[in-house]
């Protein structure tokens, strides 16, 4: 007796196979398309902050002052004469030249810095150096990046989660007393984070002194892990209280809108006149087929807050890569300025990434557009 076989199955099995097939096309061409993106941003960082190669020129003239400081104030050299002395500078100075590839054209060493820029090869600071005295590049970063994943991770997820709550509770009282405030609030949005974040601590930090006006944590920092985390939390205050003010009006007005708009679709209403539970039908028939313009969005305010990091770090002191990037060109240190320009594209790239990803699953619409 032979037991007989859904045909659908290798239909299906055959389906599966060519969605993961094209999913994974289009990932890899959006891969690309960002290693594009980032090649074209970092490269000209290092144009810029080298000034097109005048910055190196500067590093020479820097070289042979310390060179020719040392030399002079060495006791063993004293007994030469001028033109032995000089000839030894030149010899040190055209050694340190070529230890640094200062002695190529500026055109090649520009692609030569970018290259060792993508393999994160940073190579060791000019001027700066880490909490712990080292001078490479990457232990300088790797020691502020986790401060500004901290500080942005949790502003915008508090954000996005209370912006789609929040939303979703207006759309249900639409012309409500809350509605009309937010309508009237959202325009606030327009202005930045750190421009919040001046009021705040002027308000919170000076006149109410409740909340400490900046820094990542209290001098001398607290022994107890938990006395710790407590003023670790106490200092992210005000800073995540400034992204909020500055992006949950215009993200609560937007989602709101896209909310109302799509429960007004046909198919909601006849979830509603089949008597669905209305949680039922704000999740399946309103809030899924809305995540798509929203996650949009949020990448959208994801990217302008990244980009506002160097301005909102220094305005509350926070010990991340935006006051590094700011305090690296005071010291005009370009190792660190690329350094950290590079991962913040990466960083970028990344988010980018992965919200495209979440997009393609969210909403089916983009794999079928796709197969076609």
């Amino acid at each position: 007796m032979k037991l007989s076989q859904d045909p659908s199955i290798p239909k299906k099995a055959e389906g599966l196979l060519r969605d993961l097939k094209l999913m994974l096309l289009l990932t890899g061409k959006r891969i690309i398309a960002l290693v594009l993106m980032v090649l074209i941003g970092v490269y000209l960082t290092i144009l810029i902050a080298n000034m097109g190669g005048r910055v190196d020129e500067l590093r020479l003239v820097q070289i042979r002052s310390e060179i020719s400081e040392a030399v002079r104030g060495d006791l063993s050299f004293r007994e030469l004469d001028s033109a032995e002395r000089n000839q030894l500078i030149q010899r040190r100075v055209d050694l340190e030249v070529q230890r640094l590839n200062l002695d190529r054209p500026f055109l090649l060493r520009s692609f030569s810095y970018l290259y060792r820029a993508m393999r994160l090869d940073l190579g060791r600071a000019e001027q700066m150096h880490s909490d712990k005295g080292s001078r490479e590049v990457h232990a300088i970063i790797l020691e502020r990046l986790p401060a500004t994943l901290l500080l942005f991770g949790t502003a915008n997820l508090l954000i996005f989660f209370l912006s789609v709550y929040i939303a979703l509770w207006l759309s249900r009282h639409y012309g409500s007393f809350m509605d009309r405030i937010v309508i009237v609030l959202a325009p606030t949005s327009a202005a930045p984070a750190w421009f919040y974040g001046i009021f705040l601590i002027l308000c919170f930090a000076f006149l109410l002194p409740i909340l400490p006006a900046g820094g990542m944590v209290q001098a001398p920092p607290p022994e107890n892990n938990w006395n710790y985390t407590l003023s670790v939390l106490k200092h992210m205050a005000l800073p995540v209280l400034a992204m909020l003010l500055s992006q949950i009006f215009i993200s609560i007005y937007s989602w709101r809108t896209f909310f109302l708009i799509h429960s007004s679709e046909d198919y909601v209403e006849m979830a509603r006149a089949k008597g669905l539970p209305s949680r039922m039908i704000e999740r399946r028939y309103i809030l899924r087929p809305t995540l798509a313009p929203v996650i949009t969005s949020f990448m959208l305010m994801l990217i302008s807050m990244w980009s506002g990091a160097i301005i909102l770090e220094r305005t509350f002191s926070w010990p991340g890569l935006g006051t590094l990037i700011f305090q690296a060109i005071g010291h005009h240190d370009t190792p660190v300025i690329i350094g950290s320009v590079v991962i913040f594209a990466y960083l970028l790239a990344f988010s980018i990434l992965v919200l495209d990803i979440v997009y393609g699953i969210v909403d089916p619409r983009v794999r079928i557009g796709a197969s076609r």
